[in-house]
């Protein structure tokens, strides 16, 4: 899709353009979740007939693939401190926060990740970050890719929030009884306490990447 020309030459000029209809699909799956985000009720959302938008893409995957690479484009990169860790860290807050505010995004980068314009700029500031970094590429592009998916798993475990609290309320009942002593020793509660997100990822980048 992302070689093609954006528009069919075929039929009458077309009066929307491929970005017009990526912002209100996402703002249709914003509001109403991913399984809306059909040709039909797009094509309502720009109140133009269904049929048009096979001008600018040929299914419906390729509105969704469009849709994750245009919120990949809210990353706003800063030049590398040296801080290589520190740095990664960053963007992977970064995308929880993305994830969060369009609440359909973790299952679509779980089950069907694609490389798009916004997405190939994340791919290069990352590797910018690590430039000098000793790892071969290919382990490089494997804590990529882990990052992006523990970031998108944590932030759909987030989603349900009513399973945390009861998940973390019935760990520190355990913990509290004192039938699982490493449990009860732990120096945090379980589940609870600081964001735990960053110790994570810090984790997950130094275990692939020993400097």
């Amino acid at each position: 899709m992302w070689l093609r020309p954006e528009q069919s030459g075929v039929g009458r000029p077309a009066r929307r353009s491929r970005a017009e209809l990526t912002v209100a699909a996402v703002h249709v799956a914003d509001r109403e979740g991913l399984d809306a985000v059909t040709m039909r009720r797009v094509a309502a959302e720009l109140d133009t007939g269904a049929g048009s938008l096979y001008r600018y893409v040929e299914n419906r995957e390729e509105l969704l693939d469009l849709m994750a690479d245009h919120v990949a484009g809210e990353y706003r990169f800063a030049e590398p401190t040296g801080d290589w860790v520190a740095d990664l860290v960053d963007v992977g807050l970064q995308a929880r926060d993305i994830h969060r505010r369009h609440p359909w995004l973790p299952d679509r980068t779980l089950t069907a990740p694609g490389v798009g314009p916004n997405a190939v700029d994340l791919v290069e500031h990352y590797l910018t970050v690590l430039d000098g970094h000793p790892a071969d590429d290919a382990t490089k592009l494997v804590a990529i890719g882990a990052v992006n998916a523990l970031v998108a798993a944590v932030a759909r475990s987030e989603q349900s929030t009513v399973r945390v609290e009861r998940n973390a309320e019935y760990l520190a009942h355990v913990a509290a009884s004192g039938t699982h002593p490493h449990l009860s020793a732990l120096s945090a509660p379980p589940l609870g306490g600081t964001d735990p997100l960053p110790a994570i990822i810090r984790g997950v980048l130094v275990g692939l990447l020993p400097a």
